[in-house]
């Protein structure tokens, strides 16, 4: 087997900032974890309930939705409004940053629905190439 890649361009210098790095990576762990891509494009028509939302979202846990739920309101995605009724009525809502982020989180679920046909056949073709080595 031999290497097909072996003309690769070299980035320019640039200043590196390891702080900036590892906080924009903390976001965007938070905003590409599959279960937070979820609870937002539920969250876009509006509040929903958290039974609502876990019933939507199929095989999530109500342990791992609570805990995306608490993440994406820590980080001011999200909001939590408690209305005092018996029992008490919870409901979670986009805020103006979450919905922000809803508009290119709708484009790249687009984007993935319009090819996965070509996805789907780089890794059949990829996979059957692998099983000659």
């Amino acid at each position: 087997m031999r290497p097909e890649h072996i003309n690769v361009p070299a980035l320019p210098p640039h200043g590196h900032d390891g702080e900036n790095c590892r906080a924009v990576a903390s976001v965007l762990a938070r905003v590409g974890d599959k279960w937070s891509v979820f609870v937002i494009m539920m969250l876009i028509d509006g509040p929903q309930r958290f039974n609502e939302l876990k019933r939507k979202i199929g095989g999530i846990s109500q342990r791992m939705l609570t805990l995306t739920l608490r993440g994406l309101e820590r980080d001011g995605l999200v909001t939590r409004t408690i209305f005092p009724t018996i029992p008490p009525r919870v409901d979670y809502e986009l805020t103006d940053l979450g919905r922000g982020l809803a508009e290119p989180v709708q484009a790249l679920g687009k984007w993935a629905f319009e090819h996965l046909p070509e996805i789907q056949g780089a890794r059949t073709n990829f996979d059957a190439r692998n099983l000659k080595d």
